[in-house]
């Protein structure tokens, strides 16, 4: 009997209500009050997220960000910016405890990332894992990861590139040095790739999220049951949104 695992699909959420449910979802297990969960979903509009240790000021460009609407929200995990378009974005949370994951985080980044591998094999695209958070095609990135452990829980979150807009990407980013932006972007436009770029298709959220859920279930030999936020989980996703990650205390505090 393979265990149960619960599944989230939750598109279309803004910037701060997507990390509030990823720690609503962290705290509910730390209680054992819900099941290890895996998380696929998108941002709308299109956002930007830094790292817990980063600077919003010194990192992005908000006035462009203002003027195209895009969003922007400090993580609770660690990592760079990292813009929030066309793409599925995953989380993973489960105890620190269980025996599926191991405590050393390095492994713990390769196994969570071998079920995104898999899951790419599923959309025909062969990746492999570079450490420490990413994953890579023909020496390109088209999937990184962030982490972090709290209350004896882990809570891995990341990336699936389906489209990629490198320009517009530099446009929301503040670059140190001007003269410098337009190597930048043909270095990136050189290291980054998308699902798109590799097969020449768009392949939709749900395609995608398919694909991922496979994956995850040939990983780590469990079965994905869809489910949907508890009661309690919502009402902490209110709580941390209004108080954490909509604030200017928590997204300037650095």
């Amino acid at each position: 009997m393979k265990e149960k695992w619960r599944l989230l699909k939750t598109q279309n959420n803004s910037a701060f209500t997507n990390m509030a449910i990823d720690r609503a979802v962290m705290v509910a297990n730390s209680q054992d009050k819900v099941p290890p969960t895996i998380r696929f979903y998108t941002w709308q509009p299109p956002a930007i997220s830094i790292g817990y240790f980063q600077s919003l000021n010194e990192e992005v460009d908000l006035e462009v960000c203002e003027n195209l609407g895009v969003e922007y929200v400090r993580r609770i995990t660690g990592g760079g910016a990292v813009f929030h378009d066309k793409e599925l974005t995953y989380s993973i949370v489960i105890s620190e405890s269980h025996p599926l994951v191991p405590k050393n985080i390095l492994e713990s980044y390769r196994r969570i990332c071998g079920a995104i591998i898999k899951g790419l094999k599923h959309l025909w695209i062969e990746s492999k894992y570079a450490p420490v958070n990413d994953i890579i095609v023909n020496n390109k990135k088209i999937s990184g990861s962030a982490q972090t452990r709290k209350f004896k829980t882990v809570l891995q979150h990341g990336t699936v590139l389906i489209d990629v807009d490198v320009d517009k990407m530099f446009m929301l980013l503040k670059v140190p040095n001007e003269k410098i932006k337009d190597k930048m972007i043909a270095d990136v436009k050189q290291r980054v790739t998308s699902i798109k770029h590799i097969s020449g298709n768009i392949v939709s959220f749900n395609d995608a999220a398919d694909a991922m859920k496979t994956g995850f279930e040939e990983e780590f030999g469990i079965e994905l049951v869809d489910g949907n936020l508890t009661k309690e989980e919502i009402e902490l996703t209110k709580k941390f949104e209004k108080e954490y990650f909509s604030t200017d205390e928590w997204n300037y505090k650095r």
